[in-house]
């Protein structure tokens, strides 16, 4: 059975507080801001967990709580367990750091957009076979619902996506140099897919399967781009 609304609001609520505390004192030293692979990731898990606490309020998105809060949880044990150090100091150019954050906000909005795109394909597939379980039917809202949701935050995230592309034309000095190449490279053709699948849903109503992957393909590339990056860079070849 699932929790009334009010009741996941609250714990959700209490849950993001726990993590911003715990975030908050890896985040934060002395010289600036540590924003290491596992710091980034627990950053964005709670970015992730905030929005979608206040999407909940308006929206059928208890089955994306009931998955993503659990991960959130995980990034901040990986966080505390494994130490890992990328500094943006304190006294960086105010561009650069309205760059990262339209980034991790374009991240954040992006990888609902994945999940969303997840369980649409479940719900998909429960229905062509006509198999509905309980879990399905208690999780799921009706699917035109879930479709329209996984538009709307696919606008949001890739407006997001672009403002982060373009504050990186302006802000970062060099951003085809050699350790931004990739993730430039990577962003730039995620942009692109989700350019694409919007393009072709407004004009030639693309929906169900092809959205789906579509999506999904953006937000492996975009991942790829940050993750995939700091992966190599940080735990490989220990750059920072």
């Amino acid at each position: 059975m699932s929790l009334p609304k009010p009741t996941l609001l609250l714990l959700g609520s209490l849950a993001v507080g726990l993590h911003a505390i715990v975030l908050y004192q890896n985040l934060v030293t002395p010289v600036g801001f540590n924003l290491g692979f596992f710091n980034a990731a627990s950053l964005i898990t709670w970015v992730i967990a905030l929005l979608l606490l206040f999407t909940l309020l308006h929206d059928p998105v208890e089955n994306l709580v009931t998955v993503l809060f659990p991960i959130a949880a995980l990034t901040i044990g990986l966080e505390s367990y494994f130490y890992t150090e990328r500094i943006l100091p304190a006294d960086e150019a105010i561009g650069v750091k309205i760059h990262i954050f339209f980034s991790i906000l374009a991240y954040s909005l992006l990888s609902i957009s994945a999940l969303q795109a997840i369980f649409l394909a479940i719900q998909d597939y429960q229905l062509r076979r006509r198999h509905p379980g309980w879990v399905f039917q208690m999780l799921f809202p009706p699917l035109r619902i879930m479709e329209k949701l996984l538009f709307q935050l696919i606008v949001v995230g890739f407006g997001l996506l672009s403002m982060s592309l373009i504050s990186g034309l302006f802000f970062l000095e060099d951003i085809f140099a050699q350790h931004l190449v990739h993730k430039t490279v990577l962003s730039i053709i995620a942009w692109c897919v989700f350019a694409i699948l919007l393009w072709g849903h407004w004009q030639f109503g693309w929906r169900g399967k092809t959205a789906i992957r579509w999506s999904l393909s953006g937000f492996v590339v975009l991942m790829l781009a940050y993750f995939g990056s700091k992966l190599v860079l940080e735990l490989i070849l220990h750059r920072l």
